[in-house]
């Protein structure tokens, strides 16, 4: 008996370490992916046609850099650094509580129609609300270019409020038809697929009857810019960002339970409407706060929750924050791409982003096959 008992023991003893390891594992990812972020802000700060050294930039950040230095780092870079940081936690974080509770792998701001939503709405601000256009200076500091440098929103408030607008009403609409008529999760991403095309199609029309102007301001906005957004709209969308993690993460063993399906999170006493419509009413909030500051940067949401799942499993307790972690460093690095490759002209980040995200995305499609 004392034998049987010391072998349950032993065997109790090798699962709890086992389970140590598997926790150690996913922890020693997260620092990793931290420090990595870290390195590419680095970079990213040094990066550009005003060459700033890495002892430069450490003077700068403790206080004791150059008139220059100063300005083109807190001014010019650390702003967009930051956006590409909290923007990249946003749309990853929204993406992953998306494909969980909706228990498909294509769901982001981009396939259920948040992101045209967001576009409809600001071609409305800038068309029809008069938020206009206004012709600015070519040159920018820190000596960098951008294709629509000569452009800029006159009200961006203005087109920013209307943008967060439009990206709410495609999911209200969902949720609508969802709470109407009990509609399934792959139902609901066909009919944010279909308010996306319908977004798109009302922008169209909008443009047709507008001035060239008009017209170019909205593609400007449409490309995305990560230099748009300042310190306090920063602060906003990072607010945001907190509030949902908080939220996602007290929730975190209910998705896991979800990924087991309906009837098994029920029986564990889960209320499952009410996760689901809280949890995307957050993540569409999250996203579309993100777009409506920086415009349309696509699958920075769909690509950061599958690399990581790859490495840290379907945890949520370790997915959550790993995705919005990876989503900040991809967006980093599309952003430095988009300032280096052509420089001084700083290229769309949309673009990048899309390069990266559209292989994945037909990938996805034909791993799925009939599941999708």
């Amino acid at each position: 008996m004392a034998k049987l008992q010391s072998v349950s023991n032993g065997s109790s003893i090798s699962e709890f370490g086992k389970y140590k390891q598997y926790i150690g594992r996913k922890r020693i990812i997260l620092v990793i992916l931290l420090v990595v972020m870290i390195v590419i802000s680095l970079v990213s700060i040094m990066a550009g046609s005003s060459g700033i050294s890495f002892i430069d930039v450490c003077k700068t950040i403790i206080g004791r850099g150059t008139v220059q230095t100063n300005a083109i780092v807190w001014n010019v870079r650390m702003p967009r650094i930051a956006t590409a940081i909290v923007v990249g936690f946003s749309m990853s974080l929204a993406g992953c509580v998306m494909q969980s509770v909706l228990r498909n792998p294509l769901a982001s701001a981009s396939t259920i129609g948040v992101s045209q939503g967001a576009s409809f709405g600001a071609t409305v601000a800038i068309i029809c609300l008069g938020a206009g256009v206004q012709r600015a200076s070519t040159s920018t500091a820190g000596g960098t270019v951008t294709a629509g440098s000569a452009i800029s929103i006159s009200n961006p408030y203005v087109v920013t409020i209307c943008a967060f607008a439009g990206g709410m009403i495609c999911i209200l609409v969902i949720l609508g038809l969802a709470r109407l008529k009990t509609i399934s999760p792959s139902s609901m991403i066909l009919a944010g697929v279909a308010l996306g095309a319908l977004f798109t199609g009302g922008t169209t029309l909008i443009q047709y009857f507008a001035s060239d102007t008009a017209i170019a301001s909205v593609v400007y906005w449409t490309f995305g810019d990560l230099g748009r957004a300042s310190w306090p709209e920063i602060l906003i969308i990072l607010t945001l960002f907190f509030i949902a993690l908080v939220f996602y993460m007290m929730n975190c063993w209910s998705y896991n339970a979800l990924q087991c399906g309906d009837e098994t999170a029920k029986s564990l006493g889960i209320n499952v409407n009410s996760l689901t419509l809280i949890s995307l009413v957050i993540a569409t909030l999250l996203s579309a706060s993100a777009v409506s500051f920086v415009g349309i940067i696509n699958f920075i949401g769909l690509i950061a929750p599958h690399i990581m799942r790859r490495f840290v499993g379907e945890d949520y307790r370790f997915l959550l924050p790993s995705s919005a972690l990876a989503g900040a460093c991809i967006l980093l690095l599309s952003d430095l791409c988009s300032r280096m490759i052509a420089a001084p002209v700083i290229l769309p980040i949309g673009a990048i982003t899309s390069f990266l995200g559209a292989p994945l995305f037909i990938y996805l499609i034909y791993k799925g096959g009939r599941s999708l």
